[in-house]
């Protein structure tokens, strides 16, 4: 092979090679968009994942092909003598050393994309030290009710004072949150003598209507199977119980804290109606702890 096959070899070789780069790199480029996007607006996992197996993947094939395809491998030993060379020799030196201006124009642009994929990387990295600070959204740590919201059905329905029958329960939201997983509630009607509430709670349940947030405080399964003649609540996650008539005290299973009770009045329609919000911060002790 000639030295003028093995030059257009070679510069066929580095041709490819840099498309091949760049391109790695331009995915790799989107991927890290994608991921800022994700991370940001609290997207799925599943998509920050994948936009980041993207970006990662990107940068590894990219750094491969620059490897095999642009970095010198020839290896060169032994001293040499000092050799004059001939006008030929010289002419076809500077031949090469002009050929390779279009090679040191793809390297200017391979430098940019290596300065695209850093920033993409570095702003990556520091949007995910975010995480170690506050939560991106610190859903649970506001507050699901506020006096004044007035309880309804799934449908949109006010709940009246009266309307649940003694030993009968229904999940109720506030009125402009219908469906809200943090503020979802369970009303419970029993005798309002049989309750035992904390002196500070006396009020908080008018005419029997006790209310419990749905979250069970072991590990955040929805609460919905009330057991009538113990009156107890039922998790049919781990099976933890909770006494309706003692302030949803734990009696058996897993859990340990008592569900968070929400204190009712009436209105003048006679309608229920928050008086504020739970006593404790709905779920498990871990979903409120310092971010």
């Amino acid at each position: 092979m000639t030295g003028d096959q093995q030059g257009n070899n070679r510069e066929a070789s580095e041709g490819s090679g840099s498309f091949l780069v760049t391109a790695a790199f331009l995915i790799a480029v989107a991927g890290g968009i994608a991921f800022l996007y994700a991370y940001w607006t609290s997207a799925n996992n599943l998509f920050l994942g994948v936009a980041l197996a993207v970006m990662l993947g990107g940068v590894g094939c990219g750094l491969v092909i620059w490897a095999h395809r642009l970095m010198e491998n020839e290896e060169v030993t032994g001293p040499r003598e000092p050799l004059e060379s001939s006008i030929e020799e010289r002419e076809l030196l500077l031949e090469d050393f002009l050929g390779g201006e279009q090679r040191i124009g793809r390297r200017r642009l391979l430098g940019w994309m290596v300065v695209a994929v850093t920033s993409t990387l570095a702003a990556a990295f520091v949007s995910v030290l975010r995480s170690f600070g506050q939560a991106p959204t610190p859903v649970l740590k506001k507050a699901a009710w506020k006096r004044g919201d007035r309880l309804v059905t799934a449908e949109g329905k006010p709940v009246s004072v009266d309307a649940l029958d003694l030993g009968s329960a229904i999940a109720v939201f506030p009125e402009n949150r219908v469906g809200s997983l943090a503020a979802q509630t369970l009303l419970i009607r029993v005798k309002a003598d049989l309750l035992r509430l904390p002196k500070e709670r006396e009020n908080w349940a008018p005419n029997g209507n006790v209310a419990f947030s749905r979250i069970c405080t072991h590990a955040g399964c929805p609460i919905g199977l009330y057991e009538t003649r113990e009156h107890l609540l039922l998790c049919p996650c781990h099976q933890s119980t909770f006494n309706v008539l003692a302030a949803a005290a734990p009696t058996s299973g897993p859990a340990a804290r008592a569900l968070p009770q929400l204190p009712l009045y009436v209105d003048d329609q006679k309608n229920l109606r928050a008086a504020g919000d739970f006593s404790e911060p709905p779920g498990p002790g871990f979903w409120n702890l310092p971010s």
